[in-house]
């Protein structure tokens, strides 16, 4: 199947893919045939139980469920090999509890991830959400070698991890690349990267891959990548609105570098069953453990000549509801599991009626609000911005539990305290509005939400009063912008409270780069809004209404 034809089918529709030689033609156990399967999970974000921790209800996801079905592949392919491409040791309760409460006991994710056989693990960059020595532990206590090629000690070329692995299996020679998006400094906070620089994908994938070639005499080349697919494959415009320049190379990879044979993807979330670019294979596992990619390769060769890659096909394995957790990965993982329960049991206030957080991207909330009441009085500050990261988000009428505040707060941000004028708010404003397509009679604003706009970087202010009018062009739709009951001149400076993300440039909002710092905090803004209800025992019911969607 060629490029041309996978481009009608669509993601959604691709099926298992096989270039060169059928796989069924080939005959098994022949001496001048060889299969080598791979396995590869990505963007696994702590999930271990096949559980949501924020509802407290059953899942279908996690490594547990996925044991399961590694098992069942290497009952029938003994020597596959699993690899994972990143995001892995962050994004639950339960490892953030491991990290922040715990850290004496060995990480749980490399803790079954050892139990699994693992071959390499490609950081992503979730992995420094904690900084260098939650990364560190973690990486000291795998029993198998973390591949990023492209991560340098600074200003050296000295690789910081192992740039790749050679497996051999059936006396195949496999090289394994691990490349790391290169886009980390738009988002960590300098100290949590300290000592690291992140080199352009695409060059050092042609060094490395062809030293693997031609030092190491490999007979394929797989690359464990987190990054993903970079742009819309029918339009060839940008996949996702906001992406950094180099942060998604999985096409330049296939299209520029020689010598590769199979890319594995992560960081973009998507489940790619199949895709062949310039004859190499492609495929990503989606995310949280709700699939495993599958890989495998067929080499042949004449007596006394090297093998050649005659065929090569991938599939998603999907997680289903009767998919049943590997006990042994539940019994590794049930200590870790106990006390981030009992932690996320625990009552911390009261609500006076329900409130949740599903149109909180719609209209003014008092869930979201909470967020902000929490940024202003740590800060201090006079203007809060905060998404809606969570539109699932709970939190009932009566007690309310670190569980249900954890829901509302779902990232490891920390708060940053910068100085703004009233122009650069608004810069920060206008940016987030893109969030809405051009405005259409008839259409509802959730009607109208760029779906290539992810919903974490839409940001609602607190402490200005403003509107959002969708029928004017982008770039001039706040309207009314006033703080303190006057217009808010663009001259006027104001202390802000934002997140890491946004200071350091995530989502887009480059108009905060480099702005003086008057406080920051290492906590992270969920424990913030925790330490609010706990002082004040009341969550606030009513959203303060300062800003709203015009029509």
């Amino acid at each position: 199947m060629n490029i041309t034809v996978l481009l009608r089918l669509g993601f959604h529709h691709l099926r298992p893919v096989v270039l060169g030689v059928a796989l069924a033609a080939l005959t098994a156990g022949a001496a001048d045939r060889a299969q080598v399967t791979l396995l590869a999970t990505t963007d696994l974000h702590g999930r271990i139980y096949p559980v949501d921790y924020y509802t407290d209800r059953p899942a279908d996801l996690g490594i547990a469920k996925l044991a399961t079905l590694i098992r069942q592949v290497r009952r029938e392919a003994p020597a596959a090999l699993l690899l994972d491409c990143g995001d892995t040791i962050q994004g639950t309760p339960l490892v953030y509890f491991h990290h922040r409460k715990n850290p004496t006991t060995p990480d749980p994710m490399m803790l079954v991830m050892n139990s699994l056989g693992y071959v390499s693990l490609t950081p992503g960059n979730h992995e420094y959400n904690f900084g260098l020595g939650v990364l560190t532990k973690a990486r000291r206590e795998a029993t198998f070698p973390w591949l990023s090629a492209n991560t340098y000690r600074t200003g050296t070329d000295e690789p910081a991890y192992q740039p790749y692995l050679v497996q051999e299996v059936a006396g195949v020679r496999i090289g394994i690349l691990g490349l790391t998006t290169p886009a980390i400094p738009n988002w960590e906070n300098p100290e949590n990267y300290a000592g690291l620089e992140f080199r352009p994908l695409v060059s050092e994938a042609k060094k490395w891959v062809a030293l693997l070639r031609d030092r190491e005499h490999v007979d394929a080349v797989v690359v464990a990548l987190h990054g993903g697919v970079e742009e819309d494959l029918a339009t060839g415009r940008p996949a996702s609105v906001g992406d950094f320049a180099g942060e998604n190379a999985a096409l330049a990879l296939a299209r520029e570098v020689p010598g590769l044979d199979v890319l594995f993807l992560g960081h973009t979330h998507r489940d790619i069953p199949a895709l062949v670019v310039n004859g190499a294979l492609l495929a990503q596992a989606g995310r949280w453990g709700d699939r495993l990619a599958r890989i495998d390769l067929t080499f042949t060769r004449e007596a006394g000549g090297n093998w050649t890659l005659a065929a090569k096909a991938a599939r998603s394995l999907p997680v289903q509801a009767d998919t049943p957790a590997d006990p042994a990965v539940l019994a590794l993982a049930e200590p870790y599991h106990r006390e981030t329960q009992a932690w996320l049991s625990r009552p911390v206030g009261t609500s006076a009626r329900p409130l949740a957080a599903v149109n909180g991207h719609l209209q003014d909330s008092a869930l979201l609000d909470l967020i902000h009441r929490a940024q202003l009085d740590a800060g201090p500050a006079d203007v809060s911005l905060a998404a809606n990261f969570n539109p699932r988000a709970r939190i009932p009428a009566g007690p309310v539990t670190v569980r249900d505040l954890a829901g509302l707060y779902v990232y490891e941000n920390t708060l940053y305290v910068i100085e703004v004028t009233g122009a650069q708010l608004k810069a920060a404003l206008e940016h987030s509005a893109r969030y809405f397509l051009p405005f259409e009679e008839g259409k509802s604003p959730a009607e109208l939400i760029d779906r290539n706009v992810p919903g974490y970087n839409f940001d609602i202010a607190e402490g200005v009063n403003y509107e959002i009018d969708l029928r004017r062009p982008l770039g001039d739709r706040i309207r009314n912008l006033s703080f303190q009951g006057a217009p808010l001149t663009p001259e006027r400076t104001l202390r802000l409270a934002t997140n890491n993300y946004r200071y350091n440039g995530g989502g887009g909002y480059t108009m905060f780069k480099d702005a003086k710092v008057h406080a920051r905090s290492s906590t992270e803004i969920r424990d913030l809004i925790i330490a609010w209800v706990e002082r004040h025992g009341e969550i606030p019911a009513e959203p303060s209404g300062n800003w709203r969607l015009l029509p």
